[in-house]
Order: structure tokens, then sequence, then C-alpha cells
């Protein structure tokens, strides 16, 4: 049985009010995740210009 299974599972045993905290709580770990991403995404491009100097391969060559 996988987690998200055995999560909905769980969720069926709460009450209404504890179901809805569990909701507030899913849609903040959504949302974090989402903004991670995204300031992840919107760095790269800025990054990448170090990233793919040729100084950089030299320096992480030995690892």
């Amino acid at each position: 049985m996988s987690e998200k299974e055995k999560l909905k599972i769980e969720i069926d045993k709460l009450s209404e009010r504890k179901a809805a905290e569990v909701l507030d709580y899913v849609r903040f770990l959504i949302e974090r995740e989402s903004e991670v991403m995204s300031s992840t995404l919107v760095s790269e491009p800025s990054l990448a210009k170090d990233w793919l100097k040729s100084e950089e391969d030299e320096a992480w060559a030995h690892l």
C-alpha cells in the first residue's frame, strides 16, 4: 500500500475540523514546493553563466 493510500485511510478517520486543518497543511506544502521550484528555475539562467565557464569545470575536475 502506498503512502498516499495510507494517508487517505487515516484522513477518513478525522473529524471535519481536523480534516480542514490537514487540507490547509497539504495546500501549504504544495505551495511551498511550487515556490522552491519557481525560485530554482528563475535563478538558473543567472547561475548558469558561472557554471558553464571552463574555469568551473577545471575547479571541479578533481572530484
